[in-house]
């Protein structure tokens, strides 16, 4: 089994943040050559050659902002339309199987640009009122930020990126894998949890695998990262070791929680028949661990 690309990295666009800083420049750009991205709601839609569908700036609602993704290969400007109906609304809830369907279809550098316009868009429709005084905000800099229109106020908002830590734990050659109450039947994935304020990542992955499964870990090590746009997190894919199998499992986070062998991982890795249980698609960085242990 080899290593594969992480899902959702490597855009091939230039950000330019020297031309979304500058309002003439972001206005010079939006003429007939500038491309659109097309989307249908927060799911790409897909072109029939398979790739990404983009249209022109006139494809835009009239109503909606647009957010400057930057310039594409050929130096053309790249924009996505924020959708007026999704104003107040956006989306917390993981991909549906559907979505994943859908987004199989595109190569790395489509997912890696869906991914960044997902995670902008589903912000913008979110955060249309300034959390300090909660007047309306106004998109600015190419839609990298809003600001809020209250001249007593001006507050600068910016695009959150959450910190995740999901982790594998190592124990006499096996590993710990849990499935949680919203998984597939019999998927187990690697465990996870959010960064808390005044925690490191070590001392994250600590606290959360002795929350959820009752071990105390040591050897935390990094391993990669992944950009999540479900709605916006940055997954920070850690491996620790525990000095005792005995697990304690908390039952309001995970349905179950299990020691696997390494023939057990390959087996779900291959999709066999009988596999102990089924791996977590190749899209999440979880996958991605299990491949790395195994190698």
């Amino acid at each position: 089994m080899t290593l594969s690309a992480i899902a959702f990295a490597g855009s091939t666009i230039d950000r330019a943040d020297a031309i979304r800083s500058d309002p003439d420049k972001l206005t010079a750009l939006q003429t007939w050559r500038a491309l659109l991205l097309r989307m249908d709601g927060l799911a790409p839609v897909i072109a029939p050659d398979g790739g990404l569908a983009w249209g022109t700036l006139a494809d835009a609602d009239p109503a909606a902002e647009l957010v400057f993704l930057g310039l594409t290969d050929d130096g053309r400007a790249g924009f996505v339309a924020v959708d007026p109906a999704l104003c107040g609304v956006g989306s917390t809830a993981p991909p549906d199987p559907r979505l994943w369907q859908v987004m199989g279809l595109l190569s790395a550098a489509d997912l890696a640009i869906y991914g960044a316009a997902k995670a902008l868009v589903d912000w913008h429709a979110r955060h249309r009122f300034c959390a300090r005084c909660g007047q309306p905000t106004a998109l600015a800099k190419g839609g990298w930020q809003r600001n809020c229109g209250n001249p007593a106020c001006r507050a600068e908002h910016f695009p959150r990126v959450d910190p995740v830590t999901i982790m594998t734990v190592e124990h006499q050659g096996r590993l710990l894998l849990g499935r949680q109450p919203r998984f597939p039947a019999r998927r187990y994935s690697a465990l996870a949890g959010f960064v808390e304020p005044g925690e490191t990542i070590e001392e994250a992955v600590k606290r959360e695998v002795a929350e959820e499964a009752g071990l105390v870990v040591r050897d935390v090590r990094y391993v990669a990262s992944q950009p999540w746009p479900f709605p916006s997190t940055l997954m920070i894919a850690c491996h620790a070791v525990a000095d005792s199998a005995d697990l304690t499992i908390d039952h309001s986070e995970l349905d179950d929680a299990r020691w696997f062998t390494r023939d057990e991982i390959v087996a779900a890795l291959r999709d066999d028949a009988n596999a102990a249980f089924i791996a977590p698609p190749q899209f999440a960085i979880a996958h991605h661990l299990l491949v790395w242990w195994l190698q």
